[in-house]
């Protein structure tokens, strides 16, 4: 499961492909080979199914914008192509084709970032227009990027190179390079913002190292030794709400949590 709206792995109900939480960790959004659904927490850790979609079409991308009716969906048939719905009304509000697939989707209240291979595509949230394309990144196949869920500091982090930890980091408010930071010897493998916008969390493919950086300083604030000589593949990471923590998942089989 992703957690702070990081990668998305498969998830535990039948048909999953991808199971994450919204920006501010009050709901779940699950993809499935059905369409998706929504979940919603409930006082005593339970958690509620507040809306399904039985389109038929498998989900490979779905992402809520807080607790609002805004949901993002790509379909593993039509993988170049972004919807926007409004979920209480059934209604699609837009869709938009790309140049090639679509490996992630990023929301808050200002900005939807659509992530591709070697480009990133910010749209103006209230009317879904494209702002400023990013074009001509280094190859990221994973599609990894990060987009911070305070709309004060509206930064977008993604690898600024494909052969060391680099981070780039682009202010899509104001829609200018911000800053770069040199994060690890390694390529980059997760990346997660703080809800306050300020702090970003790294870790590379060697995956022993995870790094806190105050952002727009690039100041280091925080090393954190997950493990001595074993490299591994961290999945991701995520802040919690209050900041005060940080975890880290692996195909280890393991949940680091570091304060």
């Amino acid at each position: 499961m992703s957690l702070g709206g990081g990668n998305s792995s498969e998830g535990s109900n039948a048909g999953g492909i991808v199971v994450q939480f919204n920006q501010d960790c009050t709901s779940l959004v699950a993809g499935s080979s059905n369409g998706y659904q929504l979940f919603a927490f409930t006082p005593d850790d339970g958690v509620d199914e507040i809306y399904a979609s039985r389109s038929g079409q498998e989900t490979c991308i779905v992402d809520r914008l807080f607790s609002s009716s805004l949901v993002a969906i790509v379909t593993v048939s039509a993988p170049r192509k972004l919807i926007v719905c409004h979920y209480k009304k059934g209604t699609e509000i837009c869709n938009y084709s790309y140049s090639n697939t679509i490996l992630a989707v990023k929301l808050n209240r200002s900005r939807l970032i659509v992530c591709l291979e070697e480009s990133l595509h910010i749209h103006n949230i209230r009317d879904m227009k494209i702002l400023h394309t990013i074009r001509d990144t280094p190859p990221n196949p994973r599609g990894l990027c990060a987009l911070s869920p305070c709309v004060d500091h509206c930064y977008v982090a993604y690898p600024g190179s494909s052969a060391v930890g680099e981070v780039q980091i682009f202010d899509a408010v104001h829609l200018n390079a911000k800053c770069v930071i040199s994060a690890h010897d390694s390529p980059l493998a997760a990346l997660a913002w703080s809800m306050c916008g300020r702090r970003l969390a790294t870790a590379s493919e060697r995956g022993t190292v995870i790094r806190v950086f105050a952002v727009p300083e690039r100041t280091r604030l925080y090393e954190f030794r997950r493990g001595m000589k074993r490299c591994v593949s961290i999945a991701c990471l995520a802040f919690s709400a209050c900041g005060a923590y940080l975890a880290a998942t692996s195909n280890t089989e393991t949940v680091h949590v570091f304060r």
